[in-house]
């Protein structure tokens, strides 16, 4: 096996690193807040929200996420520039990108199983420490931020964890609408020095070493708010 090739190429496994962990930290971050909403209107909305976001988590967790990716990019992405006055606006840089499209449809599809995940956990948190907060005068929003929705994350940390961990290994997917993340920088190594497996040596090591961090720091998070039952 032979690594001189990085010499000429790391830069290029920078910015695809970079690339993923945005991908990562963007669809997460805002996927997380989506689903809060999700969860709430599956357990506490009325007939008609909880119709909704359940048809939603349906609906994005029964297709794969390969598919929503390429309709997102190809079907909608295909029907931008036809909005008058679009290709003018500021937003269009952003909006031709196909960076665009991976992060939302890695959002969309991330919201609608930590929906679930979060939902487990809202119903899991004991009645009477609803009922106390109650008692105390809390309002339904000072409840739902200082007793409902904290304790129904310390419940669902280990397996919004393991979630994390999944979107990583999804973002490759992102390949296939033309960004730059840090498979599509191994193929294209592998294209131009037609190196076969220490590309691939390289990309899996960043995979396992981010996936160790992930897995470490929500382990320390786990530590400092344990669950008490």
């Amino acid at each position: 096996m032979s690594f001189d090739w990085l010499q000429k190429y790391w830069p290029l496994l920078i910015d695809g690193g970079l690339q993923t962990i945005a991908l990562l930290v963007i669809s997460v971050s805002f996927g997380f807040v989506l689903a809060i909403g999700l969860a709430f209107a599956m357990v506490s909305g009325g007939p008609i929200l909880r119709g909704l976001a359940r048809g939603y988590s349906t609906l994005f967790r029964g297709t794969p996420l390969l598919i929503q990716l390429w309709l997102f990019y190809y079907g909608i992405g295909s029907l931008l520039p036809l909005v008058p006055g679009l290709r003018q606006s500021f937003l269009w840089p952003v909006l031709r990108e196909g960076f665009f499209f991976a992060a939302l449809s890695f959002t969309l599809n991330y919201a609608a199983y930590e929906a679930e995940v979060l939902r487990g956990a809202l119903l899991s948190v004991p009645k009477g420490e609803l009922e106390a907060g109650r008692a105390l005068g809390m309002s339904r929003f000072t409840l739902i931020r200082r007793v409902w929705l904290p304790r129904a994350i310390r419940t669902a940390l280990p397996t919004i964890a393991g979630e994390v961990v999944l979107q990583l290994k999804a973002t490759p997917l992102a390949f296939t609408v033309t960004v730059m993340d840090l498979y599509a920088v191994a193929y294209k190594i592998r294209q131009d020095t037609l190196l076969v497996y220490e590309p691939l040596i390289v990309v899996t090591l960043f995979y396992v070493a981010l996936t160790a961090l992930m897995t470490r720091a929500f382990g320390i998070a786990e530590a400092q708010v344990p669950i008490r039952r």
